[in-house]
């Protein structure tokens, strides 16, 4: 996919979003594309003064809101090329800690809600018979971690399902992917970023917990992989361009 594409990215204020719009913003501006304005959507003020349009959003909102965004998108940019579903949070707690209302709302934030998204741009994009859907999964959907269940199963049920729509989209010209980065030097694992509201606190896990915290402090800007690098290769990938030009759009970039 190569020419002036237009960006859809929710979930930018911080981590691998932010990133990642840069990474966008520096190839256009690289490549010489000159938009009035960058159109990328997201709720970010620093990249909107750097060029991107915001649009503010919530992935949990009903069908009916999200359809409207979609539309007010399309109609603000004229065409979406890239949606990224990016946005999701972490809300550590112990399995026995958890609630079905605590696992109902992990899913809903880092999977249903980018699945309604995409399904609100569907329309769109199939109409175009051209486009690429990104969602962002992570490589704990692959590595269990004692306080991580809901996060890890939201994403794992993305993995799941991703390959199946990806397979039904195909005939209208559209492109799927899971992106699933490793260990990223960003803020994810800072305090402010990672929740910790288990609603049922038990005595026994009370060291479990004490160790979790710590080992995500521990790691909190530790991460070895350069963010901005792994943004760039996104970026590159859907472009067919850089170091990770290849025939055939890859189903999984991990």
């Amino acid at each position: 996919m190569s020419g002036k594409l237009t960006w859809f990215v929710t979930g930018c204020s911080s981590g691998m979003g932010e990133c990642l719009v840069r990474a966008i913003l520096v190839a256009v501006s690289a490549t010489g594309f000159c938009f009035p304005i960058i159109q990328i959507l997201l709720i970010n003020s620093p990249l909107k003064e750097a060029g991107a349009a915001v649009m503010e959003l919530d992935v949990t909102a009903s069908a009916e809101v999200l359809n409207a965004k979609a539309k007010e998108a399309w109609e603000i940019c004229g065409k979406i090329d890239v949606l990224v579903n990016n946005a999701a949070y972490i809300d550590a707690g112990v399995f026995e800690e958890i609630d079905e209302a605590f696992l109902t709302q992990a899913l809903r934030s880092n999977a249903i809600g980018p699945l309604n998204i995409t399904r609100a741009f569907l329309p769109f994009m199939q109409g175009r018979r051209t486009g690429t859907i990104l969602f962002m999964s992570s490589v704990g959907a692959y590595y269990g971690a004692p306080g991580a269940s809901a996060y890890a199963g939201s994403k794992g049920l993305l993995e799941g399902l991703v390959p199946s729509l990806g397979l039904k989209i195909e005939p209208f010209g559209l492109r799927t992917c899971m992106v699933t980065p490793g260990y990223f030097h960003t803020s994810v694992m800072t305090s402010g970023n990672i929740l910790y509201r288990a609603p049922n606190p038990l005595l026994e896990y009370a060291e479990t917990n004490m160790l979790i915290k710590a080992g995500c402090n521990a790691a909190a800007r530790n991460q070895p992989g350069d963010p901005f690098e792994g943004a760039t290769l996104i970026v590159d990938a859907v472009k067919g361009q850089g170091d990770v030009q290849t025939k055939n759009f890859p189903l999984c970039f991990h």
